[in-house]
């Protein structure tokens, strides 16, 4: 969407709707995508607004709460996340992403960094990749052997036992594009001045590599998926929608004092669900 240039004159027009209309169309915009944007931004406000409650409600309960965001390269988990924490108490939250192991980190129990990582009372944290990095990204790219990839996919889901066994709640996202929509994001990232940082070497490899990636996401959610700690998937082509999705999902699952019941919390099943056998 290009920027809008407005005047004084303009301004003054856009007092009445239909000054606005006039005034979109003068400027050649699509209003529909205009009328769609003011849309999300509403909704999202709203949504944060109960996101800064149930932070609230996390720190005077001391509650531990860790939400997972996991998908392909560009899938937008870095994006969504920082709607997420766009106007939380940065001192009740942390975001995680942690980069490679270090050498002393590659001679410990593979879940040893992310423990260090796990909530304290009354906080919220972002895992903007987690220890399922050893599921699909690390195999694909040839960095575990094939004994620690089963090692780990045995191991799992006990974890995940363990961690809401002393009381971690635990939410597993995974953002899911197609590839199509993979390939216009990296070419999105190589022109953009403000982005190439985040083209990496993994990423030049992603879209050769699409069918094997496919195979081991398939893998994990099959043997990883349980009742307790289920995956919830997210069709997240559209990133605005993905964002929403993921709110309300959260906002949905989690009770929270003053609740706004007039708000739709519900998530869109077309573009959320917890993944099924």
């Amino acid at each position: 969407m290009k920027k809008l240039k407005l005047s004084a004159k303009d301004l003054q027009a856009i007092n009445t709707k239909e000054g606005l209309l006039k005034l979109l169309g003068s400027k050649n915009m699509d209003v529909s995508k205009v009328v769609k944007t003011l849309k999300y931004e509403k909704e999202l406000d709203a949504l944060q607004v109960e996101l800064l409650k149930l932070q609230d409600h996390i720190v005077k309960n001391k509650q531990r709460v860790a939400i997972l965001f996991e998908g392909r390269d560009a899938a937008g988990k870095g994006g969504t996340i920082r709607r997420f924490i766009e106007h939380l108490n940065p001192r009740a939250n942390r975001v995680v992403a942690l980069s490679k192991p270090t050498e002393e980190e590659q001679g410990q129990w593979y879940f040893q960094r992310y423990i260090k990582q796990l909530p304290n009372a009354g906080e919220l944290v972002f895992f903007d990749r987690s220890w399922y990095n050893r599921a699909v990204v690390e195999p694909v790219n040839g960095f575990c052997s094939e004994q620690q990839y089963h090692r780990f996919i045995k191991q799992v889901v006990q974890f995940e036992s363990m961690l809401k066994a002393s009381g971690v709640v635990l939410i597993k996202f995974w953002l899911d594009t197609s590839k199509e929509e993979q390939a216009k994001r990296f070419k999105d990232r190589r022109n953009s001045p403000l982005k190439q940082w985040k083209i990496s070497p993994i990423d030049e490899k992603a879209q050769q590599l699409w069918d094997v990636y496919t195979n081991y996401r398939d893998k994990m959610f099959e043997k990883t998926h349980s009742n307790d700690n289920p995956w919830i998937i997210i069709q997240a082509d559209k990133k605005k929608k993905a964002r929403l999705a993921s709110i309300r999902y959260v906002l949905n699952q989690l009770d929270y004092v003053e609740k706004d019941q007039t708000l739709d919390l519900e998530p869109n099943d077309k573009v959320i669900a917890a993944f099924q056998r």
